[in-house]
């Protein structure tokens, strides 16, 4: 264990993004402090953010880290063991597709259930205002932050792309993913066997949030119980084993990769990328059989062509022989991937 103990997060505990850091520093065994944005703590926040977001991490010299993959892909390079990566060169590509999958597309779940419907909108308002305000702040205090919390929240639906028209396709996306990974987790107890990598960061801190809420929790538990089990598991992750060869996964990963990401994850994202280069403000992409409309973000596009940069890579560093290409190919990944 590291001496070093000045390591500080700022974040909050319904924030997805929060939750995979302070996992990450609880596998690592990194000693650090936990600090909710609250009210109290804001302009202590807002002197070291570049963004008005969560998480903050600040290192014991104060250097300032945002945007959790990031974050982890730099802690990763001074904190080695235990490793977070498998060495099959399959493996570890399809954990940081994963992890991609679960940052970007497993949040529009996350947040659709929590603010679509009333009981999940007061769930999170509620406990989201408990957090903001001081410990002694009164019932009215509250309420009344935890109203102006919904009036903000309800509205950002737009932002994942969840409206009347797109909530069957995401809820259809949800329930899809946490009946395969059902499947999977049943025999194991991390995505890759006895412990974890990026993949488990990217997916298991949105399906926790879920876990968290009125009308998603209540799916997981009664549907999927190694999911929930799993979700909680992550939050202070633990070696339990080896890696799994991609020959033992292969059988229940790989379902997940042509029913979550080739037919709905890639296409969207691919589409949102397009859309930003012509200049669109909204982009609309067919995904199994019917039109998803949303916003153009950003980010996404960043962030999707860091992902095909790090297939270039695998691809080249694991030569003709690797399984990696014919996987995505035989997935329907590929044609997403590969340039």
């Amino acid at each position: 264990m590291t001496n070093e103990t000045a390591w500080r997060i700022y974040g909050s505990e319904l924030s997805p993004y929060s939750l995979k850091v302070r996992a990450y520093f609880h596998y690592k065994q990194i000693p650090h402090q936990w600090i909710i944005r609250s009210q109290d703590r804001m302009e202590e926040f807002q002197r070291y953010a570049k963004l008005p977001l969560v998480p903050l991490v600040l290192s014991p010299t104060e250097e300032v880290m945002q945007d959790s993959t990031p974050i982890i892909e730099k802690l990763e390079r001074r904190f080695i063991e235990p490793a977070l990566e498998p060495t099959e060169p399959v493996s570890a590509f399809v954990s940081l597709l994963l992890e991609e999958y679960g940052d970007e597309w497993v949040n529009k779940p996350m947040f659709h259930y929590r603010w679509s419907r009333e009981a999940d909108q007061q769930s999170a308002a509620g406990r989201l205002a408990v957090d903001m305000l001081p410990s002694d702040a009164d019932e009215q205090a509250l309420s009344g932050v935890a109203e102006v919390i919904k009036q903000r929240m309800v509205p950002r639906l737009s932002f994942v792309g969840s409206n009347e028209g797109t909530a069957p396709i995401i809820e259809e996306s949800f329930a899809t993913l946490t009946s395969l990974l059902q499947a999977h987790l049943a025999s194991r107890p991390y995505l890759f066997g006895g412990r974890p990598c990026m993949a488990d960061f990217g997916i298991a801190p949105q399906l926790y949030q879920c876990l968290t809420d009125p009308t998603a929790g209540g799916l997981l538990r009664d549907n999927s119980p190694a999911v929930t089990a799993w979700c909680e598991r992550m939050l202070t992750p633990q070696v339990q084993g080896k890696f799994e060869t991609w020959d033992a996964l292969a059988a229940t990963l790989e379902p997940l990769l042509a029913k979550e990401l080739a037919a709905v994850f890639l296409p969207w994202s691919t589409a949102n990328a397009v859309a930003l280069a012509r200049g669109d403000e909204k982009f609309e992409v067919e995904l199994n059989g019917r039109p998803f409309v949303q916003q153009t973000q950003k980010y996404h596009a960043r962030s999707l062509a860091a992902l095909k940069q790090k297939y270039a890579d695998a691809a080249a560093q694991a030569g003709d022989e690797s399984m990696l290409t014919p996987l995505l190919k035989r997935s329907g990944c590929l044609g997403w991937l590969a340039d």
